[in-house]
């Protein structure tokens, strides 16, 4: 009986064996089947082909769009005109909001800083109490010119002189003119400082300081 089940044990284990050599051909077969495959698809492209692997496209489209802002932080002679059209606009803005007749601070306020703001709203609420307010005609800037302009890490500031020219008075609650001449065409000299972050997706500048 030993002998037997040893005989037949021999036997199932041979059939083993000659299974484990069939699989062996057959994935070898695959396998060579599958390269031959590639090689036949690889051999029939001469360039760079197929889908972009999507991580790949990712980190493509990111280094294009550093590579734009790189471009836009470089403030050469034609972002400086853009600019001076732009701060020539919020010039106008926020003078006429500052010296109309309701003593608030409306239209400029997304162009002025928590700095500036807080100074101006001061000024306005002082000018409310004294029960005085404010008559302005502009007549338009005479020149804008950038005096300079620094970039520390990704704040970029750049300070303009204006001149322009305005009619203003300033009047009581009977009328009666504090200050100014409505008559009268002054000639006024700022200089004003602009700021704005180049790595915000938000393209408007502040003001964030007047230096007279």
């Amino acid at each position: 009986m030993l002998v037997e089940i040893f005989q037949l044990s021999n036997y199932y284990h041979t059939m083993n064996y000659s299974f484990e050599y069939i699989d062996i051909i057959l994935l070898a077969m695959i396998a060579g089947f599958i390269f031959l495959r590639l090689r036949g698809i690889l051999g029939k492209r001469t360039g760079f082909e197929g889908k972009i692997n999507p991580q790949f496209e990712n980190i493509l489209k990111k280094a294009q769009a550093d590579n734009k802002v790189k471009i836009k932080e470089n403030f050469d002679e034609n972002a400086q005109k853009e600019f001076l059209k732009g701060a020539k606009i919020a010039y106008e803005t926020i003078i006429t909001d500052f010296s109309d007749q309701d003593n608030k601070i409306t239209n400029s306020k997304p162009l002025l800083s928590k700095k500036i703001y807080d100074q101006f709203k001061t000024a306005l609420v002082d000018r409310s109490k004294r029960g005085h307010f404010a008559e302005i005609t502009f007549i338009g800037i005479n020149s804008a010119n950038i005096k300079e302009h620094n970039k520390i890490g990704s704040i970029l500031k750049v300070t303009v002189d204006f001149v322009a020219e305005v009619i203003t008075c300033i009047k009581d609650k009977e009328k009666k003119i504090i200050s100014g001449d409505p008559e009268k065409i002054k000639k006024i000299y700022d200089t004003w400082v602009f700021s704005r972050d180049t790595n915000s997706s938000n393209p408007n500048w502040q003001l964030i300081d007047t230096l007279t």
